[in-house]
């Protein structure tokens, strides 16, 4: 999906004669944090309800804060994620779209950003979750879908993260089954680390778990 899909119009946008408490006024009444700001409808920045509050009269125009305007935005044709980048970067409820012209295309709100998301990773797919942590090099993708598929499953959509000190790789795997008892079992048959996972069989957790205390306990 590119962020031109994902754009809202309703979203008003300010420009360089409008004045600090009009802005303050807009960004209440939409519940942003920030909102665009163009001059013949080329994209000069985004202004943050912060530095609004800052500014040390309501009835001064915008156009005298131009160094505070935050001088980034997303192509009207990057896949929506770059967005999603944008919004954990810059701190920003809204993502503007520029095409190449830099003209403001629209904005892209987090509500929208955060449905696309959900469609992204499958959330509205019926089915079971299952979480691995493995060293970098173990990852596999074609033996972890080999596994899935053999239990007669597959594999809606996996999500890999890295953590920031150990660098090991989180991998989700969101599977078309809830019941994953036995998916589970084949992952730690070949020596898979299951952190947790969840389906219909929620009670198996609490015995996988306690099995897994009862072999750390044997091994010591």
């Amino acid at each position: 999906m590119l962020t031109v899909e994902l754009i809202n119009n309703n979203i008003p946008r300010l420009k360089l004669q409008d004045t600090v408490s009009k802005a303050l006024q807009l960004i209440n009444d939409f519940r942003v944090t920030h909102l665009p700001v163009v001059a013949d409808d080329k994209y000069l920045g985004l202004i943050s309800e912060e530095d609004l509050l800052d500014a040390e009269e309501e009835k001064m125009p915008i156009e005298l804060m131009q160094e505070t305007f935050i001088d980034a935005a997303v192509k009207d044709n990057e896949h929506f994620l770059t967005a999603v980048n944008f919004c954990n970067q810059h701190d920003s409820s809204v993502v503007p779209v520029i095409n190449e012209e830099r003209e403001l295309a629209g904005v892209i709100t987090n509500t929208d950003l955060l449905k696309a998301l959900g469609n992204f990773a499958g959330t509205n797919e019926i089915g079971g979750i299952i979480v691995l942590e493995m060293e970098r090099s173990q990852f596999a993708i074609s033996e972890i879908s080999r596994i899935v598929e053999s239990n007669d499953a597959t594999i809606l959509h996996l999500n890999t993260t890295v953590h920031p000190e150990t660098g090991m790789l989180t991998v989700s795997i969101h599977t078309n089954k809830k019941e994953i008892a036995s998916i589970v079992a084949t992952f730690e048959r070949y020596d898979y680390d299951v952190i947790y996972y969840f389906g219909n069989e929620n009670f198996e957790n609490e015995i996988h778990t306690n099995y897994r205390h009862l072999m750390n306990y044997l091994d010591i």
